[in-house]
């Protein structure tokens, strides 16, 4: 079956991760990027998440997995090589209705992790449905030459342009898509690029103007 995909915002929502090594700090990592509460559940911690406990950054729980320790927690990711603990990880998750991600085992994956690329607020996820996280990897360096910074300054204009047009014709909304439209056609791209933002910044301007 293929994966639907989506993106959820975790901002505030508690997370828990099981395991304590270098796979739980790649999935850890993430998560607080993108402002979740995260809590670890693991003996023991590699020292950069041990860092992250003394910061305060995440909860840390130091001892092994126990039963209920999904409770309350409303996305989990197990991340141990202990086959018994991934199996109860993910019943007791699956139990709960929670989405419960095992890592390389896609039988007990309710979602997948794609390989992400970011600019700002574009965000580019690709994902091989856990056929090859390589070679999702490989497409996603290969996106990286075609997407650089300049994006990231595209959409903070395009953002703002848009949330003016909402206000300046409310009622006309054929006209806010032909101007949006219109907007996202134009050179904006090249002038960021060639550092002239303050061009960049007049194309909005006229593109608004009534």
């Amino acid at each position: 079956m293929p994966y639907y995909p989506i993106f959820l915002d975790i901002s505030g929502l508690p997370c828990l991760v099981v395991g304590g090594g270098e796979t739980a700090r790649q999935k850890t990592d993430p998560l607080l990027e993108c402002g979740g509460q995260v809590t670890l559940v693991s003996p023991t911690l590699i020292p950069p998440l041990r860092r992250y406990a003394d910061d305060g950054r995440i909860g840390w729980q130091e001892r092994g997995y126990r039963s209920g320790d999904t409770d309350g927690f409303r996305l989990v990711i197990c991340a141990t090589d202990d086959t018994a603990v991934n199996r109860q990880v993910f019943e007791e998750a699956e139990g709960h209705g929670i989405p419960v991600n095992v890592v390389d085992v896609p039988s007990q994956c309710r979602f997948i992790t794609p390989s992400v690329l970011r600019r700002g607020a574009l965000c580019i996820a690709v994902s091989t449905g856990g056929k090859s996280p390589a070679m999702a990897k490989k497409i996603r360096r290969q996106l990286e030459t075609q997407f650089g910074p300049e994006y990231a300054a595209l959409l903070e204009l395009l953002g703002d342009a848009r949330a003016r047009m909402k206000e300046r014709f409310a009622d006309d909304a054929q006209e806010r898509l032909k101007r949006y439209e219109k907007l996202t056609d134009s050179d904006l791209l090249d002038l960021i690029r060639a550092n002239k933002m303050d061009e960049a910044r007049n194309r909005v301007e006229a593109c608004l103007s009534r």
